[in-house]
C-alpha cells in the first residue's frame, strides 16, 4: 500500500478520517472536508470527521458526486482510501435517487429502481400505509397527504427520496426587490447571496424548491429570504424563533422590497395578522392551553395558498412543525440556519421534510472577503472557589452544571474584560438569571430577558444600536436571531451543556461587519476543572470545524491574571 506522509489525511476502514489540524494543506481542504463528513473528536493536533449517510447524502445534493469523493480523500490522504470505505461511499451514495416521487395527470406516485427493490418497499408497514395502489413493477401511486410520512420513513430506512413532484402554486404576490433602502442607500444582492437563492430555486425546477441554505449569522439569511421570496413571487408564511426576529423581519421586508404594510402581518402572542407574507413564531405554533389540547394555531399553514414556506433558524424547527410539514410537502419550503447541528438529532426529518443542503459558504471564507467580522475567540478558565469546589463535589450532575456556571468568581472575570475593551459594545450572555441579575446589578447595565415585554426588549436594543448603551447583558434570547450590529464583543458566562449550536448562534451576535477595524471578540468564562470545561470543549466543536481557534487563559490570581496559551482543541 503506497504511503505519503506530506498529505494531511487519513481515511481508516471504520468510516472516519484523520486530519492533521497544523498541516500546511488543512486550511484549504477542510472546507471540502466538511461537505462529505463530520468533525467529531479533536484531541491534540489530530482532527477527527466521520462520514455518514447524511453527510454523504447532503454532498449529493449540494452537486457532489461519488468520484469527486473518492478523488478528494484519495488525492489527500498519507495511505490508499481502504476499498471497504468506497465500497460504503458508493453503497451509501449509491441509494440517494433509487427512490422518485413524481407526478402525473394530477397522481402522485413513487418510482423505485428495480422490482426487487420495490418489493422491498411495499413489504415495509410503515411505507406500505403511504401507498395507495401498485400500478406497476416498480411503481406505486401514493396518498398525497402521506408525501411527507413516505419520505420520512423512506430516509429513516436509509433511502433517501428524490421529490420531483412539483409545488401547487400559491397566491400571487407583486413582490420586487428595491433598488435603495428607505435611508436612500443602494441595495444589490451579493455574490453569494444570489447564488444562494439560484441554489434554492433551481429556475422553477422540480429538482429546486425545498431545501437549506447554511450561512453565518451576520451573512444576511435574512436578505437571501427576501430575495427567494421576491423570485417565488407568491403568497409567504414565515416561521421564526422570537417576537423580535419577526419585527426584524418585517423591518427589512419593508426596507428592502415594494411591500407595503398592510401586506405584511404578523402573527404573535400580541397580534393575529394574516396578509399575503406573514410573519410567526414557532413558540405561536406549538402553544396550546394544556397537553390534552390541540394546537390551535396550527390553521395558520392552511389560512392561505402559501406559496412558499419560510423556516428560520430550521435548526429550532419544534417537533410538532415537523407533523405540520410533514402534511404540507406540495408546497415550497426553505430553511435558513447558521449550522444544521440539531441537539435533539433530528437532521434526517429535516432533509427529507424541509429538503437537503442546497447551498452552504465557509464562514473564513466569508471573514475574508470583509462581509462578517474576524472573531477572536478565548476561554477564560476561572477557579471554583474552595466553598464552592466542596458543594460541586457533594451535588449531583444537573446541579453541577449550575454550581460551575453560577461560580461568583466570573464576576471578577467579566470585569477585566469589560475593563480591557472599555468602550466596545458589549453583550453579556449567559443561562441563570441569577448570576445574569448579579452581573447586570455590578456593572449598571440591563438584564433582557423572555420574562421582559417584547416592546421593553426592543426599546433595549434599539438604544443600545443607537449608541446610547454599551452593555447589554441578556438572557438565552440572545440565543435567537438578534439584529445588533455594531457588537463587538461578547463575554458568555453560562450555557446550555454542550451545545453546539448555541455556541455558533451566540458568537454570530457579533458577526455583523465592523466599519473601521472589522475585528470582534469572543470569551467564553469557565470554572476550570468542572464538567463546564468539558461541555466547552464540545460547544466549539462546531466553530473549530469552522476554521476557528479557541485561546485558552487560565486565571490563577485573585487580581484576574492569569497565563495564557494557543490551544488547538
Amino acid at each position: 500500500m503506497a504511503y505519503d506522509r506530506t498529505k494531511p489525511l487519513i481515511v481508516n476502514k471504520d468510516m472516519t478520517v484523520t486530519a492533521e489540524s497544523e498541516h500546511a494543506d488543512y486550511e484549504r481542504i477542510r472546507h471540502e472536508l466538511c461537505r462529505i463528513a463530520e468533525l467529531v473528536k479533536l484531541p491534540g493536533r489530530l482532527h477527527t470527521y466521520r462520514i455518514s449517510p447524511m453527510s454523504l447524502w447532503n454532498a449529493l445534493a449540494a452537486g457532489m458526486t461519488y468520484e469527486r469523493v473518492i478523488q478528494f480523500l484519495q488525492l489527500h490522504s498519507k495511505w490508499d482510501v481502504p476499498a471497504e470505505v468506497c465500497r460504503s461511499i458508493a453503497k451509501i451514495m449509491g441509494r440517494y435517487g433509487l427512490i422518485r416521487l413524481e407526478e402525473h395527470d394530477g397522481e402522485l406516485l413513487l418510482v423505485a429502481d428495480g422490482t426487487e427493490f420495490a418489493e422491498r418497499l411495499a413489504d415495509c408497514p410503515s411505507i406500505r400505509s403511504c401507498l395507495k395502489e401498485r400500478l406497476g413493477p416498480n411503481l406505486f401511486s401514493v396518498y398525497p397527504e402521506s408525501r411527507g410520512k413516505l419520505k420520512r420513513e423512506l430516509i429513516r430506512e436509509g433511502y433517501p427520496a428524490v421529490d420531483l413532484a412539483g409545488y401547487l402554486r400559491g397566491e400571487p404576490l407583486d413582490i420586487r426587490l428595491a433598488e435603495r433602502t428607505a435611508d436612500g442607500r443602494p441595495f444589490r444582492l451579493r455574490d453569494y447571496q444570489r447564488e444562494a437563492v439560484d441554489a434554492f430555486y433551481d429556475n422553477g425546477s422540480r429538482r429546486g424548491g425545498s431545501g437549506l441554505l447554511v450561512l453565518p449569522c451576520g451573512a444576511g439569511k435574512t436578505v437571501i429570504g427576501i430575495a427567494a421570496m421576491a423570485r417565488v413571487g407568491e403568497a409567504c408564511l414565515i416561521l421564526t424563533s422570537s417576537g423580535t426576529s419577526v419585527r426584524q423581519w418585517k423591518r427589512e421586508i419593508l426596507d428592502k422590497t415594494n411591500l407595503t404594510e398592510e401586506q405584511v402581518g404578523e402573527y404573535t402572542g400580541d397580534r393575529k395578522e394574516v396578509r399575503p407574507v406573514t410573519i410567526a413564531t414557532y413558540q405561536i405554533l406549538t402553544h396550546r392551553p394544556s397537553t390534552e389540547s390541540d394546537f390551535s394555531h396550527m390553521r395558520l399553514f392552511q389560512e392561505r395558498q402559501w406559496g412558499l414556506i419560510i423556516y428560520d433558524e430550521v435548526h429550532l424547527l419544534p417537533a410538532p412543525v415537523f407533523r405540520a410539514t410533514a402534511e404540507i410537502q406540495a408546497t415550497r419550503r426553505l430553511g435558513l440556519t447558521a449550522t444544521l447541528v440539531r441537539e435533539d438529532g433530528r437532521e434526517e426529518d429535516v432533509f427529507s421534510l424541509v429538503g437537503p443542503k442546497r447551498y452552504d459558504v465557509p464562514w473564513k471564507t466569508l471573514e475574508r472577503q470583509g462581509w462578517i467580522a474576524e472573531v477572536v475567540c478565548e476561554e477564560v478558565r476561572v477557579p471554583l472557589p474552595e466553598s464552592e469546589r466542596m458543594r460541586y463535589l457533594r451535588a449531583p450532575a444537573r446541579e453541577r452544571h449550575r454550581i460551575a456556571g453560577e461560580n461568583p468568581e466570573k464576576l471578577r472575570a467579566v470585569g477585566r474584560l469589560l475593563e480591557n475593551h472599555a468602550g466596545m459594545p458589549a453583550l453579556v450572555i449567559g443561562q441563570y438569571l441569577r448570576q445574569l441579575k448579579a452581573i447586570a446589578e455590578a456593572f449598571g447595565a440591563p438584564l433582557v430577558s423572555g420574562r421582559m415585554k417584547q416592546d421593553e426588549r426592543e426599546e433595549w436594543y434599539r438604544r443600545f444600536r443607537e449608541g446610547r448603551l454599551p452593555l447589554l447583558v441578556v438572557s438565552k434570547v440572545a440565543n435567537f436571531a438578534l439584529d445588533l450590529p455594531d457588537a463587538s464583543l461578547a463575554i458568555q458566562v453560562s450555557g446550555s451543556f454542550g451545545s453546539r449550536q448555541e455556541e455558533a448562534q451566540r458568537l454570530g451576535r457579533i458577526l455583523r461587519p465592523k466599519s473601521g477595524d472589522n475585528t470582534a471578540y469572543f470569551y467564553t468564562v469557565v470554572s476550570a476543572d468542572t464538567r463546564e470545561q468539558d461541555d466547552a470543549f464540545r460547544r466549539q466543536m462546531f466553530l473549530l470545524e469552522q476554521g476557528y481557534r479557541y485561546r485558552i487563559r487560565d486565571i490563577s490570581g485573585q487580581a484576574g491574571e492569569g497565563r495564557a496559551e494557543t490551544h488547538h482543541a
